[in-house]
């Protein structure tokens, strides 16, 4: 893992001025993109919860990696989180295309400047849902490395697991519950309301006959024992209040433990990617008004 050698002031994409950039590409083409979702988590929880994440991770990883950070891509793809209108709820969401078409901008431009391994740090699981068709094009079309690194828990802890101390049945990792709560009071203890935090667990929507069962924020449910459907669902009609799981057991330095975690992981992640042989098929980006 490559340490900072002190040639930037700043790992930031637009703290930087040309001169700056190009001497970073002349040892380095790699960098971190940031994006996320604008979206409700809760009551207790920041709208920007998805890519506070998704930055402050990209931040530490390049301190440790010696790269850079683009700006971040703030608001995701996100249309179950909308709730009903005139609910102030704030949730900003794209539609897929417009997400797939910034998502290609951005990588068109960096890729048109010299970087050349693009490692998206995607904070919101649901961006998942229409990113792999603009990754793989932008792959095909350029030849340019294209990663994403996905810093949060769900039904998969990892590295992060003996961090928590909420039970399987609590779903520490799921929207609002403990790894969320833990991260944004590391990132911003003023933004974390916990008198305002619920204990609630996800159930099956109304309308899903009882045969069918649902335990946690996936799109899947159980039939029989067996999760073999999926069904395009709103979140408010599993969890009407936007928590999945306790976030009560969160602490601060659980959250900065996590960061850390995740942006070591990645930095060293960032090492064996600087391994992989690029070929540039199409540098030159030529934008059609």
């Amino acid at each position: 893992m490559s340490s900072s050698n002190g040639q930037f002031h700043s790992r930031q994409l637009l703290d930087l001025a040309p001169p700056d950039i190009r001497a970073h590409l002349e040892q380095d083409d790699t960098i971190l993109i940031p994006m996320g979702a604008c979206e409700m988590h809760g009551d207790h929880m920041p709208l920007g919860t998805d890519i506070y994440n998704a930055i402050e991770v990209s931040k530490r990883a390049a301190e440790k990696a010696n790269t850079l950070v683009a700006p971040p891509i703030w608001t995701g793809y996100s249309p179950h989180h909308l709730r009903e209108p005139e609910r102030g709820m704030g949730t900003i969401t794209m539609r897929s295309e417009t997400l797939l078409a910034i998502l290609h901008d951005v990588s068109r431009c960096l890729i048109h400047h010299g970087f050349n391994r693009l490692i998206f740090v995607n904070g919101h699981t649901s961006n998942t849902k229409v990113t792999d068709p603009v990754f793989r094009n932008l792959r095909y079309e350029t030849g340019a490395v294209m990663a994403m690194f996905k810093p949060y828990g769900e039904r998969y802890l990892g590295l992060i697991e003996d961090v928590m101390e909420n039970s399987p049945e609590e779903t520490a990792g799921w929207h609002a519950s403990e790894q969320e709560t833990s991260i944004m009071m590391a990132y911003d203890a003023a933004n974390v309301k916990m008198d305002r935090a619920l204990d609630t667990r996800a159930q099956a929507p109304e309308w899903m006959p009882p045969a069918f069962a649902k335990e946690d924020g996936a799109p899947d449910a159980e039939f029989k024992g067996f999760e073999y459907f999926y069904f395009p669902m709103e979140h408010n009609e599993f969890a009407p209040h936007g928590v999945i799981g306790n976030p009560k057991r969160a602490t601060a330095e659980k959250g900065n433990e996590i960061f850390e975690r995740f942006s070591t992981y990645l930095a060293e992640a960032v090492d064996e990617i600087r391994k992989i042989p690029v070929e540039i098929k199409q540098r030159e980006y030529v934008l059609k008004a």
